[in-house]
């Protein structure tokens, strides 16, 4: 496995790669794991130059029950991620209402009416044929969603996404909806075998944003890049929000991941 190294704690295995510092997490408990990752968060936006206001934690608890996002409330976390609707709809009900959800899975039309209410933000908006369906929906539901379009930077088959020319032709198309408040853009990186291997990829989103600003004459504030594996990589490229599962909560079971 080359440099691929396997961590294990405490019953958790992580299949991590490389020796990235943002990887070296026990599981120990909930709040430890996000002090860590705030401790990580601070070191990566002081090497930037940046505020720490700049960043933001969105601790991605899909698959993980309320129990867990509560030990993590209760450690002074309030932004949450989750990547399934019918999950969320089941878990956020239990929860306090003055907790913030953004969601950050593929969003397929048929469920756009159920996200619309439970997420402040969709980081995950992919295609102009889901942009519209969100706009008309938003309209009938009389609501005004913040989004971040997704760029599929490497052009992987098997991710969704707008690859980044396309998303430039199709930019005005997307700004005429009059619902959406398009906020920035997302990305997921190619899996890296260390966490610096993702540099370049968020290095080329923030270019496209840059870009984008300019040609059209807007602001596009939030880049949301970076995980686990390479969230600080992310921060020192620009990030704003930085959505961060396995280091706070813990590996998911394959069971959970299918």
């Amino acid at each position: 496995m080359g440099k691929s190294v396997f961590h294990r704690w405490l019953g958790f295995d992580f299949s991590l790669a490389g020796e990235a510092p943002a990887l070296q997490f026990g599981m120990s408990s909930i709040a430890g794991n996000l002090d860590r990752v705030r401790e990580q968060i601070a070191t990566a936006v002081a090497k930037s130059g940046r505020s720490a206001d700049d960043v933001a934690l969105v601790a991605i608890s899909k698959t993980h029950p309320a129990d867990s996002v509560r030990e993590a409330i209760e450690a002074g976390q309030i932004l949450f991620g989750e990547s399934r609707v019918q999950e969320a709809r089941a878990k956020i009900p239990e929860l306090p209402s003055n907790i913030r959800w953004h969601f950050v899975g593929h969003l397929q039309k048929n469920k756009v009416r159920s996200a619309l209410p439970l997420f402040e933000m969709i980081h995950s908006v992919d295609s102009l044929a889901l942009a519209q369906d969100i706009n008309r929906i938003a309209e009938e539901e009389g609501l005004y969603p913040r989004v971040l379009l997704e760029v599929n930077v490497a052009g992987e088959g098997s991710k969704f996404g707008f690859v980044p020319d396309h998303l430039c032709q199709r930019m005005g198309a997307l700004l005429a909806l009059p619902r959406l408040s398009i906020e920035g853009l997302m990305c997921i990186p190619p899996l890296a075998v260390e966490s610096e291997d993702s540099r370049k990829f968020f290095v080329e989103v923030r270019a496209l944003r840059d870009s984008l600003e300019k040609e059209f004459s807007l602001k596009l504030a939030h880049l949301s890049m970076g995980m686990t594996q390479d969230f600080s990589i992310g921060i020192e490229e620009g990030a704003t929000l930085v959505r961060v599962g396995t280091a706070i909560f813990g590996e998911r079971s394959k069971k959970q991941a299918a």
